[in-house]
């Protein structure tokens, strides 16, 4: 599937509350932080294939939702995050002897339209999708064994494009109590945006993070 049919099903959610007919006017702001893993590679387009292995690394940040409207069982809302996402590759040179991975931090700000089925009190399954922007803070790269005899273009090459941008979904379960509300989330993020520089004349025609997260986030009303 290319980016343009994850785009157009993309819209196709977030226009599906507009097309509904108008539900129960709710006002409910809710705030808290999350955190969880990243299961990270790059999809590279290039002269040289790149073998990769998922990249691990942390991500952490705040949450801010607002729930608008009910649409029958459908709860429909927005979500805003500020994140710390680590993110990266690890390369996986078979028989030759060498190791290389290389570690990615970023800022990221994924703006979420929230769907949610279930009552207001108890477990509710919920989706969530997007767009979702971020901005490069720093790298490191990891070498190992004879990594000098195979030059590969990426080694030694520092990112080009600090910002980053495309788009994420995922899905879980929301268990609300009245202590707060619980959310184990997995989600895919599809970067529509290079960090090395992409023209007829660069070597890498593609170079965009693509993350597998799972996420544990820890909401409270501040509205109901």
């Amino acid at each position: 599937m290319s980016y343009k049919h994850i785009l157009a099903a993309l819209l196709l959610i977030c226009c599906l509350p507009a097309f509904s007919q108008i539900g129960e006017l709710r006002n409910n702001w809710a705030i808290g932080v999350n955190g969880g893993v990243n299961l990270s590679q790059v999809s590279f387009e290039s002269a040289v294939r790149v073998k990769e292995k998922f990249q691990l690394g942390p991500t952490f940040g705040v949450t801010a939702r607002y729930i608008s409207e009910k649409y029958f069982a459908m709860i429909c809302g927005v979500q805003l995050e500020l994140n710390y996402s680590q993110r990266g590759w690890k390369e996986d040179p078979e028989e030759k002897p060498y190791t290389y991975n290389r570690v990615m931090n970023y800022l990221e700000m994924p703006f979420l339209v929230h769907l949610a089925f279930g009552k207001d009190r108890g477990a509710q399954f919920f989706v969530n999708a997007g767009p979702q922007l971020g901005y490069f803070i720093s790298e490191k790269e990891n070498y190992g064994g004879d990594w000098e005899k195979y030059p590969y273009e990426q080694h030694g090459k520092m990112v080009e494009k600090k910002f980053d941008y495309g788009i994420v979904g995922g899905a879980g379960v929301e268990i609300r109590t009245g202590a707060g509300n619980f959310l184990v989330e997995g989600r895919y993020y599809f970067g529509l945006g290079d960090f090395f520089n992409s023209s007829k004349k660069d070597y890498f025609e593609r170079s965009a993070h693509t993350t597998i997260s799972a996420k544990v986030t820890y909401l409270f009303d501040i509205t109901k």
